[in-house]
């Protein structure tokens, strides 16, 4: 079928493109600086204090089991990275692997990771820069620091706050209250600009704001630490392990970034060997630091303290610490300003090479003759990221966000699954391939006895699918039997052990998600597909 035709690794090489190139500036330790820059953001300055109030101490485990899931599969990007040394990401090793209708579904999944999720960044951006300038005396009025959405809704169910004070002291125009969050709108254009103008200058700007967030993070784990009370950490797990899965959405939302230095293939000296070691060294270092930070926050105040926007501020003000208000405001706007710098880098790069397999109109390929950037493609992302900043709300671009990444991370461990194997190349990376011939259906053993000597009942309920159970349960019966079905692949096809696991772990993640985040995602991609047959599907350029 031509929905499924796939695109030969020999035709993706950077050498043989014919179309201009980027500038080859990135070396490792830029490409591990924008992983980290990436990753340590909105998720340990914001999104942490959901995932520990719904989890307590105990959400420690989840993110070491995000890490892992993270781990597996950016071994699997890494392979990837490593025949396809091309710009793209996700799209592109689709492409070779299960196809074009998928790569097309994988960039439209991209859209809502690198453009949408940055929405959210913004607006937590927003508000810590609110509160830096609150610190030097500068007060903007409410109704320029909230967004629409959240306003109107505190008007309506009558919530004292900010978005009560923004709606009734908003301006109107045409009977429409003019209510927008302004800094999230300015970083936005301030970024969009940075990433137009230059690789080198998005790097230059990126290792920099990196050095000052680890230093500063470094700074509030040292001084937190004297205000521990052990007391806090019991119980560990208040709310269960279903607590601990309840903040799948918040904690995975940290980790989404690390997939983003693959996008960045094309401005690499020497990506086969970079760009595996760029992720992987940025995983492990930002998994340490959530750990971390996550038992210094739970330790410093209760866990049911932390259901905030601003956690970090809050577990210090709580301790009546003010300096380091001050000084948590300013790491949040550096750490991130970074993220939205290189999730603004890595969109572009993926519409570029979109246009450039014809899936999308050309003006997307287009690079600017000066900077040598995807201009139209940026500026277009800047829009996609701006427009909405205006209507859009937080707590539903965070779970659309991480859904949508998941969903792409599955694919990317599954299409390692599909490549033929190939000899060791000295300087490139090398998935090593350990048969999961006996050890897949082992673990998967292992781990159901586990749960039925602890939960002898676990089937049964998760087998009720009526009313609210349905949409709770059916998700993790997909699961259950992906399991089995992957385990008996494994045991018939000698699949490769670790694009295996990342597939599982990142599916088990996906169980944690909410009914109404599949439907959303659904659509999502419904959208997405007639976008693709009704323009991509005849201008590809292997329909030709």
């Amino acid at each position: 079928m031509k929905l499924f035709r796939k695109k030969p690794v020999v035709e993706i090489g950077l050498d043989e493109s014919p179309h201009e190139s980027l500038h080859k500036v990135l070396s490792v330790r830029d490409l591990t600086f924008f992983g980290i820059a990436a990753i340590i953001g909105a998720g340990s300055f914001s999104s942490i204090g959901s995932a520990c109030f719904s989890g307590g101490p105990g959400v420690i485990f989840l993110f070491i089991i995000c890490a892992v899931a993270c781990g597996f599969t950016a071994m699997c990007y890494a392979e990837f990275a490593s025949r396809v040394p091309a710009s793209g990401s996700a799209y592109t090793y689709a492409y070779v692997s299960f196809g074009e209708v998928f790569a097309w579904v994988i960039g439209w999944a991209l859209l809502m990771e690198y453009s949408i999720g940055n929405i959210y960044v913004a607006f937590s951006w927003s508000g810590y820069f609110t509160n830096l300038c609150d610190g030097f005396g500068l007060h903007l009025p409410e109704w320029l620091t909230i967004n629409y959405s959240e306003a109107r809704t505190a008007f309506k169910d009558n919530v004292a706050g900010e978005g009560l004070s923004a709606w009734l002291s908003a301006p109107e125009l045409g009977g429409v209250k003019l209510i927008f969050d302004l800094p999230a709108v300015f970083i936005n254009i301030i970024v969009t600009w940075l990433v137009y103008v230059g690789t080198k200058e998005s790097r230059n700007a990126s290792n920099i704001m990196v050095m000052i967030k680890l230093a500063i993070i470094v700074l509030v784990i040292v001084v937190g630490a004297f205000y521990i009370d052990i007391d806090n950490w019991s119980p560990f797990m208040p709310n269960g392990f279903g607590g601990v899965m309840g903040g799948v959405a918040a904690v995975f939302f940290a980790y989404i970034g690390f997939d983003a230095v693959s996008t960045l293939a094309e401005e690499s000296k020497n990506p086969q060997r970079d760009l595996p070691r760029g992720m992987i060294y940025s995983l492990v270092i930002c998994t340490v630091v959530f750990v971390i930070l996550a038992l210094v926050l739970t330790g410093m105040v209760s866990y049911s303290e932390l259901n905030v926007s601003d956690p970090l501020a809050e577990v210090f003000s709580k301790k009546g610490v003010k300096w380091m208000l001050f000084v948590v405001s300013i790491a949040a706007v550096v750490a991130m300003t970074s993220v939205i710098l290189v999730f603004q880098m890595g969109q572009p790069r993926i519409w570029m090479s979109m246009s450039r397999d014809g899936l999308l109109p050309k003006k997307f390929a287009n690079i600017h003759p000066k900077y040598k950037t995807p201009g139209f493609s940026t500026i277009m992302t800047g829009l996609v990221v701006g427009i909405p900043i205006f209507f859009t709300n937080p707590k539903f671009v965070l779970d659309f966000t991480s859904i949508g990444t998941l969903f792409a991370f599955v694919l990317v461990c599954g299409g390692v699954l599909t490549l033929p194997r190939k000899e060791k190349e000295p300087g490139k990376f090398h998935l090593p391939f350990i048969n999961g011939k006996f050890i897949v259906p082992a673990i998967i053993l292992l781990t159901f006895i586990l749960i039925f000597s602890f939960n002898p009942h676990f089937l049964s309920e998760q087998f009720n699918i009526s009313g609210d159970n349905a949409a709770k349960n059916i998700p993790m019966i997909v699961f259950l039997l992906l399991c089995i079905v992957m385990a008996v692949l494994s045991f018939m096809k000698n699949l490769s052990l670790i694009p295996v696991l990342g597939l599982l772990s990142c599916c088990y993640l996906l169980t944690g998600m909410e009914a109404s985040n599949w439907i959303w995602f659904g659509a999502w991609l419904l959208i997405g597909l007639v976008v693709y047959l009704a323009y991509g599907y005849r201008k590809s350029l292997l329909n030709n």
